[in-house]
């Protein structure tokens, strides 16, 4: 989970760990990297609106190193010409802030399950 606001990171962090996810923050695209140097992880929840690197440039990166990984932009607002971006940049879904914490959870749910097929194959 990407996102530059505190409170954002905390409540999402809260939401995900009490649905038994182990969940990795971070509050930019370049700790984000790092942290994925470190550690494999599949399924990333990321704003769009970062410091220095921006969400869709990150999920790009994402892709290129981890095709497999699902990807979800989640940001507090949305333009027409951001979602073709999103898309274009390999995300897999797109949420607009505020956004109900179970839908994010079913998403990350969905994801996991998926990827646990790809992954058998």
């Amino acid at each position: 989970m990407v996102d530059d606001e505190k409170a954002v990171i905390s409540l999402l962090k809260q939401a995900f760990t009490r649905a038994g996810f182990a969940v990795v923050t971070a509050e930019s695209a370049e700790e984000a990297l790092v942290l994925l140097e470190q550690e494999e992880m599949f399924v990333m929840f990321l704003d769009l609106n970062l410091p220095e690197m921006n969400g869709i440039d990150l999920c790009r990166q994402i892709k290129k190193d981890n095709p497999l990984s699902v990807v979800f932009a989640v940001t507090g607002y949305a333009s027409l010409f951001e979602l073709v971006n999103c898309r274009e940049a390999g995300f897999d879904d797109y949420f607009k802030k505020p956004v109900d914490m179970r839908t994010l959870v079913k998403s990350a749910t969905d994801a996991f399950e998926r990827i646990g097929r790809w992954r058998k194959k």
